[in-house]
């Protein structure tokens, strides 16, 4: 790009509080409004600070007609919106927006745009071989990602391209450069560097995980013995646990150990990726978003991530906060213990719901780990201890209710073995200590089974509005 951006450690500190406030605000409630000009609404929004907005109106050609609305009252985020498109733009003044909204973006990413490696479009073409479809590793909603090689030693790279056409994109991108650049943490997949381009988009570059993912271990059926489908990759337990307590880590350093508290909202399998030892990385902060402290749960207006995972209180109203990424991460767990995928169709009346099924058996504990223990796994003296830690950790995690689901650092204290440490709340101790309370909200419970009839009929995702045991 050849863009320079150099700020004073003043300006630093504010443009990146300003950032932060943007990325807070952008889904939380003082824009649930139908204002069709809102941050979600179109790719002709370019992000700019106050102190900024007047000379990119400068740089505006004259021609074009302007306007500017804010982000939330009292932000110095605000969107530069150009009205007269009416699809008669020439080449020329597309690209010349196409720039100005480059320049906007590096400007809004400047201050950590120092700490990463700044790639040209032409070493992201020649590292990934032109986009070969054989180097693709993966893909989401909205993005691929493509295996690269770069450098005279060849480094292995997972190079990220956003959809250019997406209107989210340059949104996404900011979002995830500013969050995937202040981690630190042996157990989430770094982020070198990335690519701005007018014409061909963004592009983020993490390092390259030898493994593959957790899904591909877990799910992937490639091999037939006597008839029947086998995994064509055998996880060990003790590979199992390791894996959980390494992911628990992770997003426990997520929610605790960074400067704001950090929500994932994408926890699943093919996120997690596996090192040649089997040490597991967590990806994707395509969805992360920050807030304000763990456990203060804010709305937003779009749910996004993927059925099986989303908790109650996320996919019926919106409501995201650290417990979001506790339930998702309970789920992993029951896919580790099982075997099985969070959604199966295929699956026998009331089996098909990974969490449905698996709750009347989490209340029985060990008695039940025959009934559902992934059948390629053998439960010995040796790891019947680890066992049961992550069976009453998912259980803990799959809690319907938000206010009754343990932080992650509660879970991680269970998974260790520290839970004499912590009150832990399992299901057995669970009893309505306070009737009233929930006559009180009985005609939400009535509203709940309604919302979910209309989710499972989307994707099987069947969650009860009782706790299994709790009856009115």
């Amino acid at each position: 790009m050849g863009f320079a951006c150099f700020l004073s450690p003043r300006t630093k500190a504010s443009s990146q509080e300003h950032n932060k406030a943007w990325l807070l605000e952008e889904t939380g409630p003082k824009l649930m409004d139908s204002d069709p000009y809102s941050v979600h609404s179109s790719f002709r929004f370019s992000l700019c600070s106050q102190v900024e907005l007047e000379k990119i109106k400068r740089e505006v050609p004259s021609s074009s007609s302007c306007r500017n609305f804010s982000v939330s009252e009292g932000s110095a985020t605000v969107l530069l919106v150009n009205l007269e498109n009416d699809g008669k733009e020439t080449e020329k003044s597309t690209d010349e927006m196409n720039w100005s909204r480059a320049i906007s973006l590096e400007k809004s990413i400047s201050p950590v745009a120092n700490s990463l490696i700044r790639f040209s479009f032409s070493e992201i073409v020649t590292a990934t071989g032109n986009f070969s479809n054989g180097r693709v590793l993966g893909r989401g909603a909205c993005s691929y990602v493509f295996r690269g090689t770069m450098g005279i030693w060849r480094k292995a790279l997972a190079i990220k391209r956003l959809d250019k056409e997406d209107k989210e994109s340059p949104k996404s991108f900011c979002r995830e450069l500013m969050i995937a650049s202040s981690l630190n943490n042996p157990n989430i997949v770094p982020l070198l560097g990335f690519c701005i381009d007018p014409e061909q988009g963004f592009f983020l570059v993490y390092k390259f995980v030898s493994g593959g993912s957790l899904e591909h271990y877990l799910h992937d059926k490639k091999k037939k013995k006597n008839g029947v489908n086998v995994s064509s990759l055998y996880l060990p337990w003790s590979a199992r646990y390791k894996i959980a307590l390494g992911v628990a880590e992770a997003i426990a350093y997520l929610h605790n150990g960074t400067d704001q508290c950090v929500v994932h909202r994408d926890i699943k399998p093919s996120n997690i990726l596996l090192s040649s030892n089997k040490k597991p990385k967590l990806c994707d902060f395509g969805l992360a978003t920050w807030t304000a402290a763990p456990s203060v749960p804010f709305l937003c207006k779009t749910v996004k991530g993927t059925f099986g995972y989303l908790a109650p209180e996320y996919f019926q109203h919106g409501k995201i906060s650290d417990k979001t990424d506790v339930y998702a991460f309970g789920v992993v767990l029951l896919e580790l213990i099982t075997g099985r995928k969070p959604i199966e169709s295929r699956r026998p009346s009331g089996e098909e719901n990974l969490v449905v099924w698996a709750k009347p058996l989490l209340h029985r504990g060990m008695e039940a780990i025959e009934e559902f223990l992934d059948p390629r796994l053998t439960c010995t003296r040796k790891n019947s201890a680890l066992m049961d830690r992550m069976i009453r950790a998912a259980a803990a995690c799959v809690t319907n209710e938000e206010s009754r689901r343990p932080a992650m650092k509660e879970i991680l204290s269970i998974l260790k073995g520290d839970e004499g440490k912590i009150e832990l709340r399992t299901f057995s101790s669970r009893k309505l200590s306070n009737l009233a309370g929930l006559i009180d909200c009985y005609p939400q419970l009535q509203r709940t089974k309604s919302e979910m009839k209309s989710h499972f009929a989307l994707a099987m995702l069947g969650v009860t509005e009782f706790e299994d045991g709790d009856r009115l």
